[in-house]
């Protein structure tokens, strides 16, 4: 049997100095892990709320800032109708099972997307379960829920519009300062799990300088030494904003 890959053996090399303050992540390929294996794609969605717990506890471990994971965008209202009530039922399931181990770590969840075509009910439950952990002061994880970048922006500018008054202070901090992710810095990386090579519609605002990680692997399969895998890379990376670098 192969010897399982170990995260701890990476981090003798990784320069905790240099670590990103916020990672964006596409959870990509749960129905593509499923449907390998024969199972529902529920299934794999399932396998795929226990990678983002392991990546959670490597944030914490490492002392991240913010995690951004991209869970149900506003395209995917576009799936049977079958597989958006089970991923549904499914955040607000884990968000109960979580909270207390998240308390315990000091992690603050926030959701961050849309109210559209959510109902009110749900989406105030889903919320008040976020809210038990708002007096926690560590690591946030943005649920990026009913997200989709685009809208996020338009929305800002409608907000915006409605205050006359801040149309002639209209710049790009103005915007950022009315978008979901509000008050937190923009990712410094992106990661994309399934060998997909696009952003799909994710932080399209704040991305402009991300670097971004594609890997191959499915994202019920990405853990810990993954993650050690994205972070070594990006420390490779000469980030220049546009100039030239040292």
């Amino acid at each position: 049997m192969a010897k399982k890959n170990n995260y701890q053996d990476l981090l003798p090399h990784l320069d905790k100095s240099r670590l990103p303050q916020h990672i964006g992540i596409i959870m990509d390929g749960n129905g593509r892990w499923a449907k390998a294996r024969k199972r529902p794609r529920l299934f794999g969605h399932n396998e795929g709320a226990k990678a983002l717990r392991q990546v959670v506890e490597l944030g914490v471990e490492l002392e991240l800032k913010y995690i951004t994971f991209y869970a149900f965008s506003t395209e995917n209202w576009n799936r049977p109708p079958d597989e958006i009530e089970g991923l549904l039922k499914l955040l607000k399931e884990r968000l109960l099972k979580e909270i207390p181990e998240l308390n315990e770590k000091n992690i603050l969840v926030k959701i961050v997307g849309s109210a559209t075509r959510l109902d009110p009910d749900y989406l105030a439950e889903i919320h008040g379960i976020a809210e038990l952990t708002k007096g926690n002061s560590g690591m946030v994880a943005n649920i990026a829920f009913n997200y989709g970048g685009r809208l996020e922006i338009v929305e800002a500018l409608r907000e915006i519009a409605r205050k006359p008054e801040l149309l002639e202070k209209l710049d790009e901090e103005l915007i950022s300062e009315h978008l979901w992710t509000r008050g937190q810095p923009d990712p410094d990386l992106i990661i994309r799990t399934s060998g997909e090579a696009r952003l799909s519609n994710f932080l399209l605002w704040q991305s402009a300088y991300s670097e971004i990680y594609f890997t191959d692997t499915l994202w019920p399969d990405f853990g810990k030494y993954e993650l050690m895998q994205a972070l070594l890379d990006y420390q490779k990376r000469m980030r220049r904003f546009g100039g030239i670098g040292e």
